[in-house]
């Protein structure tokens, strides 16, 4: 490795030299303020004459004593290219500026001191090379062609406008100037003595501003020659790039996507910050037919990733209106489970039925979840490990029974549950698609002619007992019903309608409401207001008459799993948070985070859990309230303890005497930990009572 300071103007000026950007290098993306930025500060060293230099960072190349056809030398650009880019469009402003005012001397010096090499061929004459699309950009802003207009939205010529506007003739003069004192550290790598990968890895550790797609795509190219390179990245990573898109916002996730694909392959969810590594660990590069194998398997799944963030683009309406819902409703954490589904349901495994009825368990589970106040936490566990469970030979049964078996926080919530909480849950305040969610398909069950309420300004949610009534509420109602109505059931379901006369019907009295016409309740041709038509009075067993209509249907849509499953509940594993009074019974083994632990005497498996929760993370014994409600004392300290027992070499935890108070401090570590779901307990089959410690 070399390292200078260099000026950029010379960097920029030399002879036969090509600086090319990788496709391994991620997109040019500067906006305004980084490019207001960096010509203010070209500016202001122009304009200062007791400045000599002005530093803007650094610039890493990679040279191999690569020469083109016309002895043009090659750098390719691993750190710097948005830099470089910008400054070459500062240059190319200044080019035609200089052109529109016929100075022409000063543009030749321009055009062929930065921006081409005279002599070269057309491929060689640019000495920014870009890739493809900036490449064609670049070139497109060359030509400057009043008739030609650039096909592709791009970030270089949307810069270039600006640079352009903002370089004026009576201030080109103060940016060349400016140009001229521009200094950075040139760090020249030679392949066969330097690692550029690791390199380009420390410069991101430092601050360089890469997601982790950019890095693994990086590390997939960056070994390559130029043909494998391009190949590469033209066969499988730019398909990859362009699956993995947001189409809405334009937004790349593709460091989302490899993450969902290496939690299905793992069975582990790396973290956010990880990816990467992780990618790495599990895929080393020895050959390109090994990589173009792992890169086919990445590429296979994303396709059907791109449909489940783009639902638009499924051709089948019924599957795209669940695609849609599932994104509406945010059910990231199931895409490396449907992914899977979703390839299968192409495949051929199972036919369109059996997916979209998956697409409604899936949207069941999670939407009766949500209503009971579950964790959000316990689905990524569950959706990690989901597709394993599959029974190929009767698809749709194997998944409904997995979810139906999961107890404790990961739940499938039954009927009672969901609709005790629904009874009273405030859906108006909670996030404003998952509110219309709701509502849309309680409406557009089974109807031939579907409502839409999303993005539909004619359409609004509206409270029956007004947030604010009028004094007529108060005469209609009794003090306890009308009290009760504000503070009970105000925000619930079944206070909540849908209207297109939002503005009309506001604050009126029930009457003035329902009999509005044009705009009433009598006239509403929606479900939701089929029942208020043929009330008189609105209040307390007319709202919980129509929470019992609502209710029904609700069960009809988050429908539970109508199977029956044989279980032995005397010799299964069951979660400890749901394996009831321990009393007079004998655990034959537990199971903590997939491992199998066997012991004899309860107190045994008492330490065994706290010895590994110690090891997972000992802060929580200190930052929450469990070490006290253990008695963790320290090694000389535990004589105070009724019966200590040892954690690790330096702390003790006292042990209660009762096997049920055993329990119940394992099962409040296990909350303290969100470890709900991690401990399972297999009772041993006896007849008569057996002593457990």
């Amino acid at each position: 490795m070399k390292a200078n300071e260099t000026r950029m103007e010379d960097f920029l000026s030399s002879n036969r030299t090509q600086f090319v950007i990788p496709v391994y290098q991620r997109n040019y993306d500067w906006n305004n303020a980084q490019c207001k930025r960096l010509l203010e500060d070209i500016l202001e060293a122009g304009s200062n004459e007791n400045q000599v230099s002005h530093f803007i960072g650094s610039i890493v190349f990679v040279h191999d004593d690569t020469y083109t056809t016309a002895r043009v030398r090659e750098l390719i650009i691993i750190d710097g290219q948005q830099r470089l880019t910008s400054i070459t469009l500062i240059y190319m402003a200044i080019y035609w500026l200089a052109k529109k005012s016929n100075n022409e001397s000063l543009a030749s010096e321009i055009l062929e001191t930065y921006l081409i090499n005279k002599f070269a061929a057309e491929e060689e004459r640019l000495k920014l090379r870009p890739t493809e699309n900036n490449d064609k950009a670049l070139k497109y802003l060359l030509r400057n062609d009043a008739h030609e207009e650039f096909p592709d939205y791009s970030k270089l010529i949307v810069n270039f406008d600006y640079f352009e506007g903002k370089i004026l003739e009576e201030n080109y003069r103060t940016v060349l100037r400016g140009l001229s004192k521009l200094m950075f550290v040139e760090i020249s790598l030679d392949r066969q003595n330097d690692n550029p990968q690791r390199i380009f890895e420390s410069l991101n550790s430092t601050g360089l501003d890469l997601s982790q797609a950019d890095l693994i795509r990086n590390y997939i190219l960056m070994g390559l020659n130029r043909t494998d390179q391009n190949r590469v990245y033209k066969e499988y990573w730019e398909i990859i790039e362009q699956l993995a898109k947001d189409e809405s916002s334009n937004e790349s996730k593709v460091s989302d996507f490899i993450r969902d694909f290496l939690t299905f392959i793992n069975r582990r969810i790396p973290n956010k910050g990880n990816v990467y590594d992780e990618y790495k660990e599990k895929y080393p590069i020895t050959t390109v037919e090994e990589l173009e194998r792992n890169l086919s398997s990445v590429k296979g799944l994303a396709k059907y990733y791109h449909k489940l963030i783009n639902p638009q683009n499924e051709r089948d309406g019924e599957i795209r209106l669940h695609l849609e819902y599932i994104t509406r409703l945010e059910i990231n954490v199931a895409y490396p489970f449907l992914m899977k589904v979703y390839e299968d349901y192409d495949n051929g495994v199972i036919d369109k039925i059996t997916f979209i009825d998956i697409l409604n368990l899936i949207q069941s589970f999670t939407w009766r979840r949500f209503i009971a106040g579950l964790p959000t936490s316990a689905l990524n566990k569950i959706f990690m490990t989901l597709y394993d469970k599959i029974d190929k030979a009767d698809y749709l049964y194997s998944v409904q029974k997995e979810l139906i078996l999961r107890t404790g926080s990961a739940r499938f919530p039954k009927n009672g549950e969901v609709t005790d909480a629904l009874r009273v849950k405030d859906v108006y305040n909670i996030k404003s698609k998952n509110r219309i969610y709701l509502l849309e398909r309680l409406e557009n069950f089974k109807n031939t002619e579907r409502v839409i309420v999303e993005g539909n300004e004619d359409i609004t949610i509206e409270h029956i007992f007004p947030q604010n009534p009028d004094n007529k509420w108060k005469t209609e109602l009794s003090n306890e019903e009308y009290t009760f109505m504000r503070d009970t059931y105000l925000n619930s379901i079944g206070n909540l309608t849908l209207s297109g006369n939002n503005g009309k019907l506001g604050n009126k009295s029930f009457s003035e409401k329902r009999d509005m016409e044009n705009a009433g309740y009598k006239d509403s041709r929606l479900w939701l207001n089929k029942y208020l038509a043929s009330l008189d009075c609105w209040n307390k067993a007319a709202i919980e008459k129509r929470f019992d209509l609502i209710a029904e249907r609700f069960l009809k849509i988050w429908a539970y799993p109508n199977i029956n499953i044989e279980t032995n509940s005397d010799n299964e594993e069951i979660n400890i948070i749901e394996a009831g009074n321990p009393t007079g019974k004998r655990v034959e083994y537990m199971v903590f985070c997939g491992e199998k632990i066997e012991k004899i005497w309860m107190v045994e498996y008492y330490v065994e859990i706290f010895k590994r929760l110690f090891e997972l993370q000992p802060r929580k014994f200190f930052t929450t309230d469990l070490g006290n409600r253990i008695g963790l004392s320290k090694l000389g300290e535990e004589s105070a303890l009724r019966r200590a027992v040892p954690v690790n070499d330096t702390y003790f935890v006292e042990a209660p005497y009762l096997t049920k108070d055993l329990f119940n401090r394992i099962k409040y570590a296990l909350t303290i930990f969100e470890l709900e779901d991690e401990l399972m307990v297999k009772y041993a089959q006896q007849s008569g009572e057996e002593s457990m410690n």
